[in-house]
């Protein structure tokens, strides 16, 4: 098809979806495409030959005025936006260009204007304006980084808020300055991870410290992706989360954690001392109970108890292990003059911390020791650190502890707290271990000196016994023997037990034999004697206490006798042979209960023996007394022949086995009524 010059501007003019005009040199319209005449609302015939103002509203008029007169004017050309309001109402843009034309003489002859509607890409544009301001407060309200590298890892994106916090300068931070931001201790590691998530193409993951513009430091968190095209990576985008916050809140609750962790571990251990030192009974037993603490809760090198003597003013040490054997300096018993770690926290009343040799040399000195002696022994001892601790009861100074360590030791002040508390048990301890092992010693050798010293000798009878004390561990008890040779040259053989521990115990013992043995010279039967001690306990003892024995009455040679028991154990009779039997008699009840006292015939055979015990030879914590009397006859029974055939032999294999395997809590009083056999020729 050939169309002519003329058709195609027709065609353009009429088609094309650009607006289109020429004004004259009077700025009248001359012509307009349908395109514009659709936006001004009137046909363009009627436009034709008239000024904007006349065709047009004032607003329209004003678009179209400037612009051709601007390049009527200087002959230049111009740009504007057009802005048109269709009939429903929405309101488009066009990007207008005013230009001029040009008459034969080269003259301005016309303006012509063309114009594109730009309305969905100014959309757009200011869409893609509010998303990146959305963007940009998104990250500043998170107080995030964000930084952009290339694909090699160098920035190419400022970051304003990287060189706010960090102080550095642009230049800095394009030069890969980034990275001495970055806490020496975490440098490497974060620039090892940062080349491999470049080599690697995978996804950058840390957390590191930045130096600050304060030149403080704040924990970041951080993570980069890769952002790739057409499989290629073009850059990385990366944003640093400050968790500075988050990190101290965790180190303050690790923190808070291990207080509490420690501060329940101290209070388990008190408690365990303290315990501990309740069930020590002796000076000996609480001073290995310090020892164990030390070691455990303190992890002390060296621990040491001395108790104060008042009169001589000096320290007596218990345990000289505990102490440095240094040369020249004291280690059993300490001059209150002479300054060491005790003897300082006895004078002053409050506990000594040392945590170097250095502050122990200060505080000797102070203290008056000699700057010689002090030296001399820092330079010989191998400990490093010191507690001592003074031992009060009232206000009364009892002694002093004393740990020490190898190593330089921080006390804290919850330790302080500990350590002090721990004292304070340990006075307790001490002073009720001391007044125990007083009335102890008091006790036993009240209890002793009412024991006989020896065994009556009587042809036809031979008398064995043995008492185990179980002072070691226990208070002195009431158990007692005893046998003598009566009027009508038969012997009396009793053993006793009354309850209870300690002095009175003893003295309850001594008042009871010296009673038994009245009533027995006077009226032997054992009935009898039972029926005068129930009215001889009414009128002395207690009506709590409880006194058991067991009482009979032998003829040497035959072994014809009579028994009364009280409440007490059944003897055990060992055969000739080996059997071993328990008495059935009637066991009575203890002394001071009413009740009608029995006594039944008890022979003790030729060559037999018969044994009275003490509950402690049969019962304790572990083994009840059924238990233990079954235990005993199988015991018996089992004795080897030249063991039967002799009371004190007898005696002592049954002790021993019956408490082997066992910690004796009570005191053990046995005694044998061995009959002979007639010698030849009798």
């Amino acid at each position: 098809m050939d169309l002519s010059d003329s058709a195609l501007v027709r065609g353009l003019l009429s088609e094309a979806p650009h607006v289109f005009a020429v004004f004259g040199a009077d700025g009248r319209f001359a012509r307009v495409n349908s395109a514009l005449a659709g936006l001004l609302g009137a046909p363009a015939e009627e436009l034709r030959g008239r000024a904007p103002a006349e065709a047009l509203g004032a607003d329209l008029a004003g678009q179209f005025d400037a612009p051709v007169r601007e390049v009527l004017e200087r002959d230049t050309e111009t740009h504007a936006c057009l802005r048109f309001r269709s009939s429903s109402g929405e309101e488009r843009q066009w990007a207008a260009t005013w230009f001029p034309l040009r008459g034969a003489g080269g003259e301005v002859a016309a303006v012509a204007m063309t114009g594109v509607d730009i309305t969905d890409r100014q959309r757009a544009a200011e869409e893609l304006r509010r998303n990146e301001g959305r963007y940009r407060s998104l990250v500043e309200s998170n107080a995030q980084v964000v930084w952009i590298t290339d694909a090699r890892g160098r920035v190419i994106v400022d970051s304003p808020q990287w060189r706010a916090i960090t102080g550095q300068s642009e230049e800095e931070y394009f030069s890969g300055g980034w990275l001495d931001a970055v806490h020496p201790d975490d440098r490497e590691r974060t620039e090892q991870a940062w080349r491999a998530a470049l080599e690697g193409s995978t996804v950058f993951d840390a957390g590191y410290r930045v130096r600050t513009r304060a030149s403080g430091y704040r924990h970041f968190d951080v993570r980069a992706v890769p952002i790739t095209e057409n499989d290629e990576i073009t850059e990385w985008v990366g944003a640093n989360t400050d968790v500075t916050a988050q990190r101290e809140a965790e180190e303050m609750r690790a923190r808070l954690t291990d207080q509490l962790s420690a501060a329940a571990l101290r209070t388990a251990r008190l408690q365990g001392a303290t315990s501990m030192l309740a069930e020590a009974l002796t000076v000996e037993q609480v001073v290995q109970v310090i020892i164990d603490v030390g070691r455990s809760a303190l992890a002390a090198d060296r621990s040491a108890v001395a108790l104060l003597d008042p009169d001589l003013g000096t320290l007596r040490v218990i345990n000289n292990a505990g102490m440095p054997d240094v040369p020249g300096m004291p280690r059993e018993e300490i001059p209150l003059t002479h300054s060491s770690v005790m003897t300082m926290a006895v004078n002053s009343r409050r506990p000594v911390f040392a945590e170097t040799p250095q502050i122990l040399r200060s505080q000797l000195v102070e203290a008056g020791a000699e700057t010689e002696e002090v030296d001399n022994f820092l330079r010989l001892t191998d400990e490093q650190a010191w507690v001592g601790l003074p031992l009060l009861a009232a206000g009364r100074a009892l002694g002093a502890l004393r740990f020490s360590f190898t190593r330089p030791r921080k006390i804290s002040q919850e330790d302080g707290v500990f350590l002090e508390a721990l004292a304070g048990q340990c006075a307790l301890a001490v002073e009720r271990a001391t007044l125990f092992e007083r009335e102890h010693r008091t006790a036993e050798t009240l209890q002793r000196s009412l024991l006989p010293d020896r065994m009556p000798v009587v042809p036809g009878l031979v008398l064995a016994q043995r008492f185990r004390s179980g002072s070691r561990h226990v208070q002195v008890g009431g158990d007692w023997y005893d046998a003598f040779v009566l009027q009508d040259q038969r012997v009396a053989a009793v053993v006793g037990d009354v309850m209870g521990k300690g002095v009175k115990a003893a003295a309850g013992m001594g008042r009871i034999r010296n009673a038994m043995r009245a009533l027995a010279l006077t009226n032997p039967p054992p009935a009898a004697v039972l029926t005068g001690l129930d009215r001889v306990f009414d009128a002395t003892e207690d009506e709590e206490q409880v006194t058991s024995l067991a009482y009979m009455v032998v003829e040497p040679g035959t072994g014809e006798g009579m028994l009364a028991l009280a409440g007490h154990p059944p003897p055990l009779l060992v055969s000739a042979t080996g059997e071993a039997t328990l008495c059935d008699g009637e066991p009575g009840t203890p002394l001071g209960w009413p009740t009608t006292r029995r006594q039944f015939r008890f022979c003790v055979p030729p060559g037999s023996t018969a044994v009275l015990y003490s509950d402690g030879l049969v019962e304790n914590r572990k083994r009840g007394l059924h238990a233990g009397l079954d235990e005993l006859v199988s015991v018996a029974t089992d004795a080897p022949p030249e063991v039967v055939s002799s009371p004190h032999m007898l005696l002592d294999f049954l002790v021993d086995r019956m408490l082997s395997g066992y910690e004796q809590d009570d005191d053990v009083t046995v005694l044998a009524v061995h009959v002979p056999f007639p010698a030849k020729g009798d």
